[in-house]
């Protein structure tokens, strides 16, 4: 098992993974489209994408957006994407990642990494209670389509 950040000459093993990920949320696939995605967020380095690797197959990714907080003027991070495929979930490789994806925010200096889930992924809220994540019971998040 091997982690890393990804670059350009990832896409086409990143690719498939991106577009599981998507259709696991009910969208249609896509190939060239998160081809173009994720190529202009590595060009533009506004996102942070890490892989993990099993023997060499490209076994799943986080993907991070730097955020800010105002209230404690600093920095944070977007946990926007999780994904494992399939065939290696149940694997514990989840909670490495995750726990990687961690220690790099962490020396990055950041003030806290955040993310959503649907409120029924309930073993995705397992294993984000697994790794220390609280759930946030003091807000509510909104959300417009401009």
């Amino acid at each position: 098992m091997t982690i890393f950040q990804a670059t350009l000459k990832d896409l086409p093993k990143l690719v498939p993974l991106f577009d599981g990920y998507r259709q696991f949320y009910k969208q249609a696939s896509d190939l060239e489209g998160a081809t173009q995605f994720l190529e202009q967020r590595l060009i533009n380095q506004d996102a942070v994408i890490f892989i993990i690797t099993v023997g060499d197959e490209y076994a799943g990714f986080t993907q991070l957006y730097p955020i800010f907080s105002s209230k404690a003027m600093q920095d944070a991070y977007l946990l926007n994407d999780l994904f494992i495929a399939p065939e290696f979930r149940r694997s514990g490789i989840a909670e490495q990642l995750m726990r990687y994806t961690f220690a790099f925010a962490k020396e990055e200096g950041a003030n806290f990494v955040m993310l959503e889930t649907a409120v029924d992924n309930i073993k995705a809220q397992a294993l984000y209670e697994k790794v220390g994540m609280i759930r946030d019971t003091e807000r509510y998040y909104y959300a417009i389509q401009p």
